[in-house]
């Protein structure tokens, strides 16, 4: 265990603040109050626990489903909400899809839809770390569907012949949305590909806060000793939709979800915590409540945040607007005054 007692409290906070946003965020997309979400619940141990053995100067590449990590990063939940909402307190200016987020300050790059491209971009910002001498790592987080992508091949050979300081995490949570793990791939398991680009692969319990920080922490160490890379696979069970567009039960079972659910990794840890002696139920009530708290004070100010300038649809691309652009941002600013288009 080189988890102490005294830290697992920390861990498990977070665990249940993204299980509260989480679950608050479906809630306010079926309410029309955001327009997409996708969740992670059942994935929390493994996020909160993958984070946690990484260093602040170590660059995340994200999938779009990493708000555990986003929140061990330090990212405010009301910056987060700010996004899902797209306001003018939203750094991307509403300019991304809900839920997909990023900040250069946490070293959180900006997820996107299209699956695997994160790995190519995790592997060149290694290189480069390599060559300017930084003693860091970058992981790229995926799901088991991206396993049979096409830049996870390129990435993951790239990585190999290079030995980048790169950690590929994969949450295996058995669905890539409808398909099952099984009709993805002939592999006995995802991290056994890593054999064939010349590094190893390291299959862990996604539900166990002490094995995935530990077997990060020892990919990290290979990363900045020069060592290469690793792919790291980690069993999970997505609890949830894939997104608010998808409904599980078309094509999994309730039976296997019940299953899965006896294996809740937040129920797991509270467990835990409760032999230790550092958690009573009256405290963990106090750690539910305060996660709600935090996530409805939040949204309350991000609801209450103004909405983007539609202005800024000019900015950010030229350092100085052509004439052009000039002329239309003119043309849009006189329809605003006329009241014909509206914020």
């Amino acid at each position: 265990m080189d988890l102490s007692p005294e830290k697992l409290p920390d861990l498990y906070r977070i665990m249940v603040l993204a299980r509260v946003m989480d679950e608050r965020c479906l809630s306010l997309q079926r309410q029309g109050r955001i327009g997409f979400y996708v969740p992670l619940q059942g994935q929390e141990a493994a996020q909160v626990a993958c984070a946690w053995a990484l260093d602040a100067a170590d660059w995340i590449f994200p999938a779009y489903r990493e708000l555990a990590v986003a929140l061990v990063r330090g990212v405010p939940v009301k910056l987060l909400l700010d996004q899902f909402i797209g306001n003018s307190g939203d750094e991307m200016k509403g300019r991304q899809m809900p839920n997909h987020y990023g900040y250069r300050r946490f070293n959180f790059v900006t997820a996107s839809s299209p699956v695997g491209t994160q790995i190519s971009q995790a592997v060149g910002t290694a290189m480069a770390a390599q060559r300017r001498g930084d003693a860091i790592c970058t992981i790229a987080f995926f799901g088991d569907g991206t396993t049979s992508s096409n830049d996870f091949h390129a990435g993951l050979n790239f990585a190999g012949v290079f030995r980048t300081p790169t950690i590929f995490f994969c949450q295996n949570n058995q669905w890539a949305i409808s398909l099952p793990r099984e009709r993805q791939t002939a592999s006995e398991t995802l991290a056994g590909k890593a054999a064939a680009y010349g590094f190893p692969g390291v299959v862990v319990d996604g539900t166990d806060v002490h094995a995935v920080h530990r077997v990060v922490r020892e990919a990290r160490r290979r990363a900045l000793a020069g060592e290469g890379p690793t792919l790291i696979e980690a069993q999970v069970y997505r609890l949830g939709p894939h997104s608010t567009s998808d409904d599980p039960r078309r094509y999994r079972s309730d039976a296997e979800l019940a299953q899965w659910k006896e294996r809740d990794p937040i129920a797991r840890l509270k467990h835990e915590l409760l032999g230790l002696g550092v958690l009573s139920d009256a405290t963990d009530q106090k750690v539910w409540d305060a996660a709600k708290e935090l996530v409805a004070s939040a949204l309350k100010d991000a609801e209450a945040t103004a909405p983007v300038d539609p202005r800024s649809m000019f900015d950010d691309v030229f350092a100085r607007l052509p004439p052009r652009l000039e002329e239309e941002r003119r043309a849009f600013e006189l329809l605003l005054t006329e009241g014909v288009v509206r914020p």
